[in-house]
């Protein structure tokens, strides 16, 4: 997935080679070690905390869950801090272990600072700096992860028209990773190729040229020697993708290469449309379920019940959260996305890694603390356990009408319903609220006291407690239907319109012309993505059209926009493009 400074401090020495021997002898009768590593931000040596290894392949990878990605740092191109993060420091390595994470992977991107031509070196310095953060986290006793990142689509992805100079390329970067490396303990694992992509292919010849630099990637790494001879290496599918002709690819090339410490890596950004919210995809609903479900049920039936371990080396959803931007995935439905991945990861045998493109994302890398913290405590027990959900974690009240009892279905997931609060205030059954099955009834008095002054927004909050996992939050809202303003704009530019949310918030906008085809720069589905085509604007009372939405737009011709809300309300408007001028107007 997805998107380095080039390091001016001194080289991490790393271990010397009696050392090497003694943590290669250390991890081969798995006990903890009172070895060091030596690194330039450390005058003294740093002890290192070995995890005892598993016996198999499957109970290491196991015992890998839960797992971390150090992204948009190493993998950053060109520097370690050209995508926005700072450098990562042996602090933020401390703070991942302490919250309870097994292992990290390290997505390292190595074209930046290699020679592109034969020998292809790779720049010491530079391998240095990847040395000292591996230490850090070996040192923590963290399972670590590195591997080939970005290269795939750099340079990886020419192999049809440049075969043999990818092949030699490839092998000379492995050989380079498996020689420093080589006497590092097993606790280290390395993988191939990150989501493997080649240019002008079929999917027949894309799974051939994987199979091949997979191949190539093992032969190098075995023949290495050390502990590189029986080191645990993860093969991905084509893209990383979980399709079942990849994923049978995969499973087929592993048989033949009959090493018994090989395994599986896949993605999964869950359904495309609910992940960055086009085509309508705005819940995680039936069909966005079943997508998690079947992918989970064919890493299973493909790999785990057949005894091929698997690591989801990246797993999230696209653009979220995203601290810079509107969330264009609303919460509640996010944590059931959260919720159900747990799950499904666990009975399928699969450990997980959560994909943190960095301090916008999920964990903020210069105060060391998660940027949304209940929703980390949601992902943490999902490694565990199920939470009950709900249909909704939002009960709209038109501030315009007399407020009336509201119903939610409870999603129990195995759990049993406690009962609702109000924070330490226990909501009274049969006075404020009713259960038939999983059909939770809020009462019209109930609501009446809870909404207060009405005031536009979330007037209260309640929790729905279950025997196990999280609360489920609802949030009791006033709201009324939104009022958009005439405004106008340029293309280039993009178009604001003023906006009076009262309350509401935005789900989804559908454009069409007057012939019911679809206006806007997604042309196979009317309902256009969110931050995409358009961006609503809280803070300012605003409701933005971008310019790549409004570039696409015919010229002359009306586009009528019809803005869905979560409340169930829909506000049309309408767009006309001239010569670069742009007019939007009420309906």
């Amino acid at each position: 997935m997805h998107r380095t400074q080039h390091l001016t401090g001194r080289r991490s020495r790393g271990p010397g080679r009696l050392l090497g021997l003694l943590l290669a002898l250390v991890t081969m009768i798995g006990v903890t070690s009172t070895a060091a590593f030596a690194t330039p931000a450390h005058q003294g040596p740093i002890p290192i905390r070995l995890p005892k290894l598993a016996a198999t392949p499957q109970a290491t990878v196991a015992a890998m869950q839960p797992s971390w990605n150090l992204g948009n740092t190493l993998d950053a191109i060109p520097d370690e801090t050209s995508w926005g993060n700072p450098q990562a420091t042996k602090a933020l390595i401390d703070s991942i272990k302490a919250q309870g994470y097994r292992s990290i992977r390290i997505p390292v991107t190595w074209s930046g600072h290699q020679s592109a031509s034969a020998p292809y070196t790779i720049d010491a310095t530079w391998m240095a700096r990847v040395k000292q953060v591996v230490d850090w986290a070996q040192a923590d006793g963290l399972y670590v992860v590195i591997n080939v990142h970005h290269d795939s689509w750099q340079w990886i992805n020419t192999i049809a028209t440049d075969h043999d100079g990818v092949l030699a390329r490839f092998k000379a970067t492995w050989t380079q990773i498996a020689a420093t490396f080589r006497n590092y303990p097993k606790s280290l694992l390395f993988e191939s190729n990150n989501e493997p992509q080649f240019d002008n292919t079929t999917d027949a010849q894309a799974i051939q040229y994987n199979s091949e630099l997979n191949t190539a990637f093992r032969s190098v790494v075995r023949q290495s020697g050390g502990n590189n001879a029986t080191r645990l290496l993860f093969l991905p599918t084509v893209h990383c993708a979980s399709d079942q002709q990849f994923t049978d690819a995969l499973y087929t090339e592993i048989k033949a290469l009959n090493d018994p410490n090989l395994a599986a890596t896949v993605h999964y950004y869950g359904y495309y449309p609910f992940s960055i919210n086009i085509a309508g995809g705005t819940s995680f609903d039936a069909t966005s379920q079943q997508d998690m479900t079947d992918r989970f049920n064919r890493l299973r039936t493909t790999f785990t019940s057949r005894g091929i371990p698997v690591y989801l080396g990246e797993y999230g959803l696209l653009q979220f959260p995203d601290s810079n931007h509107p969330s264009r995935i609303e919460r509640g439905e996010a944590l059931k996305f959260y919720e159900q991945l747990g799950y499904n990861a666990r009975t399928a045998g699969v450990t997980t890694a959560l994909w943190d493109a960095g301090s916008w994302n999920y964990f903020n890398r210069t105060t060391l603390r998660w940027s949304d913290p209940a929703l980390f405590a949601a992902i943490k027990s999902s490694w565990t356990t199920r939470s009950g959900t709900a249909s909704s974690d939002r009960i709209f009240l038109a501030k315009s009408s007399a407020i009336a009892a509201k119903s939610l279905t409870l999603n129990p997931n195995g759990t049993t319903f406690r009962g609702l609060w109000q924070g330490n205030t226990q909501l009274v059954q049969g006075r404020d609220y009713t259960v038939s099955g999983n059909q939770l009834t809020l009462t019209a008095s109930a609501l009446t006291r809870l909404a207060g002054n009405r005031a536009y927004g979330i007037n209260a909050t309640i929790q729905a407690r279950f025997s196990a996992g999280v609360p489920w939050n609802i949030y009791v809202t006033t709201y009324d239907r939104p009022v958009l303003s005439d405004a106008s704009g340029t293309a280039s530019g993009g178009l604001s319109i003023p906006t009076q949310f009262r309350g509401d918030q935005l789900a989804t906008m559908e454009s069409k012309y007057a012939d019911g085809s679809t206006a806007g720069n997604t042309s196979w589905t009317p309902y256009q993505e969110f931050n995409g085509a358009f961006s609503p604007d809280y803070p300012n009372n605003g409701l933005t059209l971008t310019p790549d939405f409004l570039n696409a737009l015919k010229d002359g011709a009306q586009a009528t926009l019809t803005f869905h809300f979560w409340s169930g309300a829909t506000v049309t408007y309408r767009v006309t493009k001239n010569a670069g001028s742009v007019t939007g107007t009420v309906a």
